[in-house]
């Protein structure tokens, strides 16, 4: 439903895609991670008509977007980072707009924005003009007004910014919703719970490359690494067990505020090395917490590490 090959976006010098694909199957879910700047909502701009790529080819639910441009708007929805909805209409008012830019008639239009305004519990605010409407509420009418027009694919860039957890998971369930009705979902987000729950593949961009792609659980376990968190007390001296740890072999995080050390293990034995390294020199652990990879690991060693940057570069 998704398919780039070699796709690259120059602006004079600057490069903000060098050479990006993508393939995504109908009724999958791809998370675009990469900080600010990697390149992310360029590629969601070629990808929706906006804008059009210096170099490669671009397909959305079988249509070229330079040549067939019409056919992919008419097949796909988007919501960008901030709400865009007319705040002189209301909930409802809106989605019936759309309806009828779309081309559907007016008891059509009037139909299709009735069922939305359910699906997204906004029937009490429904003839409320949408100014009035809390940052939630304006998501969630957004991410309506994308599907008014059933798309084969929707793309969500960072829709979740800013809104309170509760909110962010009643979006995330509304997405696997669709998505288990065959929805094609195109997802950038900075937070990383999001993409772990959401994407069934993750494509990572770095300076306008991909530097990795595959599932969570495969790039946690090519790219993250298990560590042991401890917790001293307040008698312990964080300094000495830190350096008993660095004279057992292993690579440590302190984080003095939270009197907490931080050291990666490769093997459950290595657990027992940690625990003994601080019996060595008397330092009592509060707390010992064995902590697996996580997505987070995974960015960070991606975007941060000195190779990865190199490689991006």
């Amino acid at each position: 439903m998704i398919r780039a090959a070699g796709v690259r976006k120059s602006f004079g010098e600057v490069h903000a895609l060098d050479g990006v694909d993508l393939d995504v199957a109908r009724g999958r879910v791809l998370g675009l991670l990469g900080h600010n700047g990697a390149g992310k909502t360029t590629l969601v701009n070629i990808l929706t008509t906006v804008s059009r790529p210096t170099a490669g080819t671009v397909s959305v639910a079988g249509y070229d977007v330079l040549s067939q441009g019409a056919e992919v708007r008419s097949r796909i929805g988007v919501t960008g980072q901030y709400a865009s909805v007319d705040e002189h209409l209301t909930g409802f008012g809106n989605l019936v707009l759309i309806g009828r830019l779309l081309g559907a008639g007016r008891h059509e239009a009037a139909a299709r924005a009735t069922a939305l305004i359910e699906q997204f519990d906004l029937t009490g605010a429904a003839h409320q003009p949408s100014r009035t409407y809390s940052g939630g509420m304006r998501r969630r009418l957004d991410l309506a007004a994308s599907l008014v027009g059933r798309p084969d694919v929707l793309f969500l860039d960072e829709p979740t910014t800013g809104l309170d957890p509760s909110t962010r998971i009643a979006l995330w369930e509304t997405v696997e919703a669709l998505v288990s009705d065959g929805t094609t979902v195109l997802l950038t987000t900075q937070y990383l719970d999001e993409a772990d729950r959401l994407a069934d593949w993750i494509t990572v961009l770095a300076k306008g490359r991909v530097v990795a792609s595959g599932t969570s659980e495969r790039l946690k376990a090519d790219l993250g690494h298990r560590a042991v968190e401890v917790v001293l007390g307040q008698e312990g001296d964080l300094s000495t067990a830190e350096a008993s740890l660095v004279t057992a072999g292993f690579r440590t995080h302190v984080d003095a505020e939270r009197r907490t050390l931080t050291a990666r293990v490769d093997t459950s034995a290595a657990v027992a090395d940690v625990v003994r390294a601080l019996d060595a020199v008397g330092a009592e652990a509060d707390r010992l917490t064995v902590k697996e990879p996580s997505l987070d690991d995974v960015y960070l060693a991606l975007t941060q590490s000195p190779a990865a940057q190199r490689d991006a570069a």
